[in-house]
């Protein structure tokens, strides 16, 4: 069978959900788990709870799906992907391969890559998940009640979710196609007999049902109860994410509107906050993040193995990540975040991209071999590494273990108040609302920079300038810089990062988006061999 039939496998995706993240709950204690039915699965409002338990772990878990690899483990993979193809986080050194590719820009342009098969499936599969559960309550006699709620609009905001996700990556962006005929992807409904996908819907038309359901989670959301846990879809992460649709799409007010509600209650982080080390969603401003699991952490996959300098992997030990020297180098001294990278940390790999790597006479920042190697040492010791970690010049320190120097798990954060407020100034600018954005960039600003003064961007132009700066430095790492390109329409430009064009290659310089269809990412070719409704000719 072919796994991209996704009507076909939507009960074993139940079932994966629900065996690999469930099995000590007391339906399945009394029942054996290759014998569950869809029926027992969906039959209760407990047991749909389980359902969206597993969703909540496929989010950054390296359970593997039916099929599906774990190596390109949910958002713990594609988060800093995203950022390594958009030229955010920048690899210092081809490191042990890990994402080398996808900095090169050959995956996402390969349509039999494992990356975009991964990306592709693990969003259906939410997709199908959230059909199952909705549909199960649509066709039952459930009483209504804060738990259902709670499910339908969980459901629904990670099928927005999901198709948001996909057709920001397999599509033209919204704002710079024609979205009425562009093709995206599938919208599929469905979880019973024929089993059939379906075609191709135009942008416009999955923009609609992405709009139709957070609404709807939303409305359901309002009289759900509170939240268990950061890891479930609150009403303020449904906001957030009805703000990232409205963003993307350039509908100013329903994205400063919805960002507005999506912050109440999530203060943003003061500087201790800040630097210590974004490793758990207890932080205040996290609205939505997953509490990873010690038994279910991906290990050599983790988010933080492919972003934190102190985890003790050879992707990290040999390729530190470092932000671009020229956005580093117009952070303000006075601008507290400016600690979460090191400019002067010494360059001690002998396999640096630079060329300037393993001694202080090829390093140009240092005179003698003691102060390079002191330096080194001071870094190690200062944030724990251990001694077979490698530095580098503008290395972050932004994301840090709890307990460094090892491969012990830490939370992966989705959403924070900080992208609320940059998308509600964002919007307000664009809506030629000057002094509401000023005042707000405001707030925003002097929470981070002592000294800073939102006066001076007095049109659009320049605040527009100022938050996509904003967005760079207070956002690296957490995932936005590849789409932030495709909606903001900028060739990626590496000529002036520190990034080695040597490593980059095809990523050292792509032209914008609109110019340039290499943005949207292939088809993977499993599902135009498998799906009936799409050939050759509808591959981007």
């Amino acid at each position: 069978m072919k796994i991209f039939n996704k009507f076909r496998f939507s009960l074993s995706l139940i079932l994966v959900a629900l065996i690999s993240f469930s099995c000590s709950e007391d339906f399945l204690d009394n029942v054996p788990t290759d014998a569950i039915s869809a029926e027992a699965a969906l039959s209760s409002p407990e047991n749909m709870m389980l359902i969206l338990n597993g969703l909540h772990r496929q989010v950054y878990s390296q359970a593997q799906l039916p099929g599906s690899s774990s190596s390109r483990s949910g958002e713990s993979h594609f988060i800093p992907a995203l950022d390594a193809m958009g030229g955010s986080i920048i690899h210092s050194s081809p490191g042990n391969g890990w994402m080398t590719s996808d900095l090169q820009w050959l995956t996402h342009t390969n349509p039999t890559y494992t990356t975009v098969y991964n990306f592709w499936y693990q969003r259906y599969h939410f997709i199908a998940s959230s059909n199952s559960i909705i549909n199960a309550i649509s066709d039952g006699d459930f009483a209504v009640s804060p738990q259902l709620n709670n499910i339908l609009g969980q459901a629904h905001a990670y099928r927005a979710w999901a198709y948001h996700k996909l057709v920001t990556t397999f599509a033209k962006g919204y704002t710079i196609g024609n979205p009425s005929t562009d093709l995206g992807v599938p919208i599929v409904f469905s979880t019973e007999a024929p089993y059939e996908s379906a075609p191709r819907s135009t942008v416009e038309e999955v923009y609609n049902q992405m709009e139709n359901d957070i609404d709807e989670a939303i409305s359901y959301l309002e009289n759900a109860g509170s939240p268990v846990n950061k890891s479930h879809i609150s009403l303020n992460a449904a906001y957030g994410i009805k703000a990232r649709i409205a963003l993307s799409k350039g509908d100013w007010q329903t994205a400063a509107e919805s960002a507005a509600l999506a912050r109440e209650g999530f203060p943003l982080l003061n500087e201790s906050q800040w630097l210590s080390g974004f490793n758990t969603y207890d932080l205040p401003e996290v609205i939505w993040g997953g509490r990873v699991i010690d038994s279910e952490t991906n290990y050599y996959q983790s988010y933080f193995y492919y972003i934190s300098p102190t985890f003790n992997g050879s992707q990290n030990r040999s390729n530190p990540k470092i932000i671009s020297s020229e956005l580093y180098d117009i952070i303000p001294e006075t601008d507290f975040r400016n600690e979460a990278w090191l400019p002067l940390a010494p360059n001690t790999n002998p396999s640096a991209s630079n060329g300037e790597g393993g001694s202080y006479e090829s390093d140009p920042n240092y005179d003698s071999e003691d102060e390079f190697w002191d330096a080194w040492s001071e870094v190690i010791s200062k944030y724990g590494m251990t001694s077979g970690h490698n530095t580098h010049p503008y290395m972050t320190v932004k994301f840090l273990q709890k307990n460094p120097g090892t491969i012990d798990p830490d939370d992966v954060i989705y959403m924070r108040s900080s992208e609320m407020y940059l998308i509600e100034i964002e919007s307000l600018a664009m809506m030629n609302a000057i002094s509401e954005a000023q005042e707000l960039l405001q707030e925003f600003g002097e929470s981070r920079d002592s000294a800073f003064d939102a006066s001076q961007f007095a049109t659009r132009e320049e605040l527009i300038e100022q938050i996509k700066f904003q967005r760079r430095v207070e956002l690296w790492g957490e995932g936005f810089s590849f789409h932030d390109h495709i909606r903001w329409d900028e060739p990626l430009d590496q000529s002036n990062s520190g990034a080695a064009k040597v490593l980059y290659q095809n990523g050292f310089f792509q032209e914008r988006p609109s110019q340039n269809d290499a943005w949207i990412w292939k088809i993977p070719q499993a599902e135009i061999d498998a799906n009936p409704y799409i050939t050759s000719s509808d591959q981007n």
